[in-house]
């Protein structure tokens, strides 16, 4: 008769699931993906080394999960402006601006998200979740091109165009480098010149008028 798992069992493998991504995005937070080590994330939660590898194959395929969660959160966070009250050029201006400042307030793991050389499971999350934030920039474009706001002949293209500008803007100042260069006191861009850039460019780029000062 084949062994067949009780609930119980699912539940606890399930609570331990979820504490080593838990533990493993932390880790991430902190130093990024080269911090991700099985080694280090077995002690972190109290477990053998090998008892990883009963919930995930290999250390790409747990990073990939990370990946994804802390992507998913981002992602949801701008589903709720872009998609909210206000007229298509305030939203895409509110959307701009909460993520620079999410992305500043927790910069290390921004930037391992955005930028930091990752195994080849990453690699293509970062494709999806890319290709899934320019979808949702495109249905606001196509929205306000519609309304008269934007001036775009291709909102999926634009959209694409707009999500690349996001990540360069904002990879070099959370990059370490920069941090480095903030910790030893010298001057570095600030959260509101970052944003007001980005703002700026973004508008520009799809025709919409500026906000005034």
């Amino acid at each position: 008769m084949a062994y067949r798992p009780t609930a119980l069992r699912i539940d606890r493998d399930q609570a331990l699931r979820e504490r080593i991504l838990a533990s493993a995005l932390a880790r991430v937070a902190d130093g990024g993906f080269a911090a991700l080590t099985m080694q280090a994330l077995a002690e972190d939660v109290g477990i053998a080394t090998g008892s990883l590898y009963r919930h995930f194959h290999s250390k790409g395929e747990l990073a990939a999960e990370v990946f994804a969660s802390a992507s998913q959160c981002e992602l949801d966070a701008l589903v709720q402006t872009l998609r909210g009250a206000g007229r298509p050029a305030e939203r895409l201006v509110a959307g701009l601006q909460q993520f620079a400042a999410r992305a500043w307030h927790s910069r290390r793991l921004a930037f391992a998200l955005i930028a930091e050389p990752v195994e080849p499971q990453v690699d293509e999350q970062r494709l999806l979740y890319r290709e899934a934030y320019a979808e949702l920039f495109a249905e606001l474009l196509e929205e306000g091109r519609v309304a008269g706001v934007f001036r775009v002949q291709h909102s999926s293209l634009t959209a694409a165009c707009l999500v690349g500008a996001i990540g360069e803007a904002l990879v070099g100042p959370l990059s370490p480098p920069a941090r480095a260069a903030r910790e030893a006191g010298c001057p570095i861009l600030s959260l509101s010149e970052v944003s007001q850039g980005l703002v700026t460019f973004c508008l520009r780029a799809v025709g919409a008028e500026e906000p005034q000062a």
